[in-house]
């Protein structure tokens, strides 16, 4: 199983305590956990202590300005794979039951699409409440996850149901909702390479040229290769993204180092995804020194000698014995058109466009929306998170491989 990114929720309440082993546990298996504390659990469980077991900044106000600038709550709501509220108090849940959202937790619930995992934790007569159990229903009906509470001695003295379940039951529970929700094994037995991100074309020691991109197209679609059952391997430009677990990371930096690291692996390789934007041209002569601006006392034009860079899905194409390869295309107009002959061009098997003129999609967005054109079909993948349109694609090319008898 990868690792996830799990959002974990934190309410006011003694089971709190707890919520530091269970973090331990999931960073232990190597899943990617991001705190968001109320008000009242800072009664409970510091902000230090979280922030130290996750090496993430805790999230606890929506009007945190820094945080929102860093990662807005929306984006933070898009972000993980699974949305866990441990421990869930009375109050929140009858928060998240009702809709309101007047703070950071209620606000993210509301505009995440993930799956969501509510663990309550409260006194034995408020979680018999018939208002609670209403609210625990109408959850259920919205289709969020419950981890019903264990039955025991409370804080309090009183015995029943209420206590939140110990950190290895609710990794348990988790780990067993993973693997009932993991896609089907597409790519199984299948090994596929990826290439993502931008080059960069080094002028002199402090300057570059490249194409701009973020990489995170590149990364989803490695990252859903290795839920498809494929072993991967990423051959990436310069970007700031953390590598999936379970990929092969092959880090380049010029267009030469990436077609160098693609082409000594593609023969070992049945699909290739060249989701990477490789610069198309590169200085002609590196300059060994920092170029100076020209000075208003002796002003000067600066030309530039550019070459091509090597067509690296050109090569891999060319080759007798190739993999399936999967290009991908970024245009501002005539879009199909482009890639339409690009794909016999290049001579693809099947390449993903989309048409990064829209600012809302593309580059360093989290969301897109691509066509993927087959040499007799399209497929129009609406707007939506670069994760699931990787799930989407892997999908269509699974479907699309040749089977052998």
């Amino acid at each position: 199983m990868r690792s996830k990114k799990v959002l974990l929720g934190i309410t006011g309440g003694i089971a709190a305590y707890k919520v530091p082993e269970l973090i331990r546990l999931l960073v232990a298996e190597h899943h990617e956990v991001a705190p968001i504390m109320t008000r009242s659990a800072h009664k409970f469980v510091t902000e230090h202590t979280l922030s130290a077991l996750t090496s993430q900044r805790v999230r606890t106000d929506l009007w945190d300005l820094e945080a929102e600038r860093a990662m807005g709550h929306i984006e933070l709501a898009k972000w993980p794979d699974t949305f866990v509220v441990a421990p869930a108090s009375a109050n929140t849940i009858a928060k998240l039951a009702q809709g309101r959202s007047n703070d950071l937790l209620s606000t993210a619930y509301l505009a995440t699409t993930s799956q969501v995992v509510i663990v309550p934790a409260m006194n034995q007569a408020m979680w018999l409440h018939p208002a609670t159990q209403r609210n625990i229903a109408q959850l259920k009906q919205d289709g969020v996850c419950i981890l019903e509470p264990e039955h025991g001695e409370q804080a309090c003295g009183d015995i029943g149901p209420g206590r939140m379940p110990e950190p290895e039951d609710i990794l348990s529970f988790l780990k067993t909702l993973w693997e009932k929700n993991s896609p089907p094994a597409l790519l199984k037995n299948l090994k596929v390479l990826v290439s993502a991100g931008p080059t960069q074309e080094r002028i002199d020691p402090v300057r570059f040229l490249s194409n701009r991109s973020s990489g995170k197209q590149g990364f989803e679609i490695a990252r859903a290769a290795i839920d498809a059952g494929a072993e991967v391997t990423l051959v990436s430009g310069p970007v700031n993204l953390k590598s999936p677990t379970g990929v092969e990371l092959v880090n380049v930096q010029t267009a030469a180092e990436m077609n160098s690291a693609v082409m000594t692996r593609i023969d070992q390789c049945d699909v290739f995804f060249a989701v990477a934007a490789v610069a198309d041209f590169q200085p002609k002569q590196l300059i060994d020194h920092k170029l100076k601006r020209p000075t208003n006392s002796n002003p000067s034009n600066l030309t530039l000698e550019l070459e091509t860079t090597e067509d690296i899905v050109r090569a891999v194409t060319s080759k007798n014995k190739r993999p399936f390869v999967v290009g991908f295309a970024a245009e501002t107009n005539d879009v199909l058109q482009n890639a339409r002959e690009k794909l016999i061009r290049k001579n693809l098997d099947v390449i993903v466009v989309n048409d990064v003129s829209d600012p809302t999609i593309g580059f360093d967005s989290d969301e897109n929306q691509v066509t993927v054109v087959f040499p007799e079909t399209e497929s129009e993948l609406k707007k939506q998170s670069k994760k699931e349109i990787a799930q989407q694609v892997i999908e269509l090319v699974a479907d699309a491989l040749p089977r052998s008898n």
